[in-house]
């Protein structure tokens, strides 16, 4: 009877979650309130919060949202589009002489660049403790000791909150912040051949023996300038135009001195009371969970200035709904939720449950996951039936990066400038058909490269003008490779015929350097079966991340594979990678240039390039060293990755931005649909347990029926006996 009376309850509990407005097997509790929530996932715990310190992409999904730096990128314009966002406007630009004069002559020698930042006068903190100020207007929370603050575990256990305005002096304390060497900021070194005075402000801090807080402002940058509460100056040396990219970057977002004292109170640090996990900024979100094992949560800003959804956007944008918003306060949403999610499947399969909003991105070397997601069409990829009827969206764009196997052209074989030795280069790119490797081994989830500048990248070309044309011809509108004969004609030429050496008959043969995690064996043999069309053998060398690296800063590698991904969309961001005084060799440093390319030409033009501004003349420059990379063909092939994210289709406003990471504000969900449609796929099926629970009766009621005869049977006298 106990096992009938659970079981009922079983299945009435089956009944009613059928019936009701939440699903079963939601990994969400249940909304107590009308917010709008946004549910994601992360797959590692964020190492760094903090915006002087972190530089990887995964980091600044979370922290772009809570800091605004002076600069910032329009959310649908393409190419991509600087825009005030701390700032009231773009930077005011100065050139200055050696005596810090204006230049009022424009082909006079520019030693130094001002740059004048207005902020905007609606820019406030969002509510933190370090801002809590007592009677006497001094901070609330200081401790003299770790005793004194013995009481505070957590962020929630500080009683009082505060917030201020955000002034000019924030953000200058926060470019003192990069210079501190005991911050150990990933832009220390190279912001110092720019920012007049970091260096030697570095040097002065550094030197400072301190037990916690040390308050910068007691320190003077002479690059950096406050001229009042919502204006500021930094100046640089000579002229670097880029440099307004750097303003788009979190890590000149404010940090207010208050912040920075409260972070350094005694005992703090042990408890994870830092700015690396509790970020404090004027962003449209502020952090109000972080645990990184479980969960991260951002929460609307309540001092978040208005802010409005862009009312112009690209061709295009109009038609695929982007403008719909247009004019409605930001951001919209209240709130976003990222859970760890450490394996793919789990959390596709919560994806398509609905539990998550959008996919995360997806690769092809995903490969269940992709497959399922999308099929080969006519017009390239396209969603599968499946994915169809899930009404899903696809968010896809051409990643502003470059995957790339480099010469070392100081190599005594494939390296050199002679003619000989561009045709044997030109032979192995020829041989090795990019289009073909990224359709086995992507899925066509990449581009063949025809430059080292990306798609959207100023000084890419499309169509005819933009082939390679020592590789491709232009046919049937579009680039096709040339043939193999003529990489064996090359490669002839170049003293190999066959892939034998002519004076000696020893076969080519070529040492590949890869990161062992970044490659199959499927990939590799693919790669010696193309090279071995010409004749020539490959042996790979595949290594860890560290092993590799050292090989390429001590130049010994023959072939290597390598990528970049853009800070800025530039391209000098990418055409610096074959700057001669970036090798490694050359500047003793973890430079980017790992082929060594030295070419006297390219780095002149490349120096006259860099320090220009946008325009027919410059133009002409970025094409000229583009064609230098082409004669001397300095990697044998690369590509640039597409990247597709897929929308649950109550998701709107999912534009990719190939730069920016500051675009949960712009996110629209719809939860009424998406509580629908979670109701639909998750529909528990009962069936099989109203089945077995029949059954279960019916096999039951016999039993009972034969028991209950026992119990009335009456014992016969004649049957017992007396002992």
């Amino acid at each position: 009877m106990i096992k009938a009376r659970a079981t009922t309850a079983i299945l009435a509990v089956l009944l009613l979650n059928a019936c009701s407005d939440s699903t079963f097997n939601s990994p969400h509790p249940a909304e107590t309130d009308d917010r709008t929530t946004y549910y994601s996932s992360f797959t590692l715990p964020p190492k760094h919060l903090d915006p002087a310190l972190s530089y990887a992409t995964d980091e600044s999904v979370i922290i772009d949202q809570i800091y605004e730096s002076p600069l910032g990128y329009h959310f649908l314009k393409r190419p991509y589009e600087l825009e005030p966002l701390a700032a009231e406007s773009l930077p005011e630009i100065t050139y200055l002489d050696e005596a810090g004069e204006t230049i009022t002559d424009e082909n006079a020698h520019v030693a130094y660049t001002r740059y004048t930042i207005r902020l905007k006068k609606d820019l406030r903190y969002q509510p933190h403790p370090a801002f809590a100020l007592g009677e006497g207007g001094e901070s609330l929370y200081v401790f003299a000791d770790a005793n004194e603050s013995s009481a505070y575990q957590t962020i929630a256990d500080f009683p009082e909150a505060g917030s201020r305005q955000a002034v000019a002096n924030d953000f200058v304390y926060q470019v003192k912040r990069l210079a501190d060497p005991k911050n150990k900021s990933p832009l220390l070194g190279f912001m110092g051949q720019y920012i007049v005075g970091l260096k030697e402000f570095s040097k002065v801090v550094g030197d400072i023996e301190r037990d916690g807080w040390l308050n910068l402002d007691e320190f003077e940058m002479s690059g950096l300038q406050v001229i009042d509460d919502r204006t500021f100056t930094i100046t640089i040396h000579n002229r670097y135009p880029q440099f307004v990219y750097w303003l788009a970057m979190h890590f000149f977002a404010p940090i207010a001195p208050e912040i920075d004292r409260f972070y350094k109170n005694p005992g703090f640090k042990d408890k994870n009371l830092t700015l690396d996990w509790h970020p404090v900024g004027t962003g449209a979100f502020m952090m109000t969970r972080n645990d990184p094992n479980s969960e991260i949560v951002l929460e609307r800003n309540p001092n978040y200035r208005t802010e409005l959804y862009p009312s112009s956007g690209s061709p295009g944008d109009l038609e695929a709904g982007f403008l719909a918003d247009a004019g409605q306060p930001l951001p919209l949403i209240d709130r976003a939720v990222f859970r760890l999610e450490k394996e793919l499947l789990p959390r596709w399969t919560k994806f398509l449950q609905g539990y998550y909003d959008r996919s995360g991105e997806t690769h092809s070397n995903t490969r269940g996951v992709f497959d399922q997601a999308f099929v080969v069409g006519p017009e390239g990829l396209e969603l599968s039936k499946d994915m169809q009827s899930h009404g899903l969206t696809i968010a896809k764009d051409v990643k502003p990066s470059m995957y790339y196997y480099g010469f070392n052209m100081r190599d005594p074989v494939v390296g050199g400038y002679t003619e000989e030795r561009r045709k044997l280069r030109r032979a192995l790119s020829l041989a090795f058909d990019v289009e073909d490797y990224v359709n086995i081994f992507y899925k066509g989830n990449a581009v063949a490269a025809q430059s080292p500048v990306p798609p959207g990248i100023p000084g890419q070309l499309e169509g005819r003008e933009g082939i390679n044309t020592y590789i491709y011809d232009w046919e049937d509108d579009k680039p096709k490779r040339k043939s193999l004969d003529l990489a064996r004609s090359l490669l002839s030429e170049a003293g190999y015929p066959n892939g034998r050496n002519r004076d000696t008959g020893e076969p080519l043969k070529l040492f590949i350097d890869v990161q062992s995690q970044a490659i199959s064996n499927a990939q590799m043999d693919w790669i010696r079966r193309k090279m071995s069309d010409l004749g020539v053998q490959v042996e790979y060398r595949p290594a860890d991340w560290n092993r590799t690296r050292e090989k390429l800063l001590t130049g010994n590698t023959q072939i290597y594979s390598h990528g970049w991904l853009a800070d800025y969309p530039d391209p000098e961001n990418f055409l610096f990678l074959l700057f001669g005084p970036e090798s490694p060799l050359v500047c003793n440093c973890d430079g980017a240039n790992n082929s060594s390319y030295e070419n006297p030409e390219f780095d002149a033009k490349f120096s006259e390039m860099r320090a220009m501004d946008e325009g027919p003349a410059r133009d002409a420059l970025i094409a000229e060293l583009i064609e230098m990379w082409r004669r001397d063909n300095v990697w044998l092939f690369s590509y640039h990755p597409l990247e597709f994210y897929l929308n649950n289709r109550w998701v709107y406003n999912h534009k990719r931005h190939g730069i920016s990471k500051r675009t949960l504000q712009y996110l629209r969900i719809d939860p009424e649909d998406r509580t629908a449609m979670q109701l639909a796929w998750n529909e528990p099926v009962i069936w099989p347990v109203v089945g077995g629970f029949a059954g279960f009766i019916a096999l039951l009621f016999p039993a009972v029926r034969a028991y209950r005869r026992r119990q009335k049977m009456t014992i016969s006298p004649a049957a017992t006996t007396e002992d």
